[in-house]
């Protein structure tokens, strides 16, 4: 999964019929390009009962792991997500064990406030979403402009109330982007659903 090559890129997430029951289950994505093609998968790693009982109780704050694959479902990064009530976190790690960037929650009053790291730990972007921005993730460089923006899009009353699928388009602003930071904000957008729009995220 090559992500210079996109402007613009999208991330569904997989329906599964326990969310009808009010159940949460392993968060699935797929990721496509603009042709609808799937260049791309996510998924949270499973770890047995245990895992399944706190994904029920403590949603997005506890310890998990998203696993992201190429089309060819060849692992290409992890994220990783300690157990955290206030002030969240993120560390992305390549498939060669290398960390490519890691995010952090900032204080914000009625704002959505997250700072992005590259690999030497400095701030390389700010993700800012105001409180009327309910749906709207943009990502600003040091100079102020906008680099990168995420967007929720709507999936349908039914499906809203209903189940967790969740729709999130990408569009990369900067054309200089890196690889890695493209991919840090992939990862930012399936980190943006488990935070705000997952059930359990309330």
């Amino acid at each position: 999964m090559i992500l210079s090559n996109h402007t613009q890129i999208f991330v569904k997430q997989r329906r599964e019929l326990a969310e009808l029951f009010g159940f949460e289950t392993r968060n699935k994505y797929e990721i496509y390009d603009n042709q609808k093609n799937v260049i791309g998968f996510a998924a949270e790693q499973q770890k047995g009962f245990l895992g399944i009982l706190l994904r029920q109780l403590l949603g997005h704050w506890r310890s998990f792991e998203l696993h992201f694959f190429d089309a060819q479902r060849q692992q290409i990064l992890v994220s990783k997500h300690p157990f955290r009530w206030i002030f969240q976190e993120f560390e992305i790690v390549n498939q060669q064990g290398v960390t490519i960037g890691y995010v952090k929650q900032r204080f914000g009053i009625l704002k959505k406030k997250f700072d992005v790291h590259n690999q030497q730990g400095d701030v390389i972007y700010e993700m800012r979403s105001g409180f009327f921005q309910f749906w709207t993730f943009p990502f600003f460089d040091r100079q102020g402009h906008m680099a990168a923006l995420i967007q929720k899009k709507w999936s349908g009353a039914l499906k809203e109330i209903f189940m967790d699928t969740d729709n999130f388009n990408i569009e990369f602003k900067n054309a200089n982007l890196s690889e890695n930071e493209r991919l840090i904000i992939l990862v930012c957008s399936v980190f943006t659903d488990l935070q705000y729009f997952e059930r359990k995220a309330n």
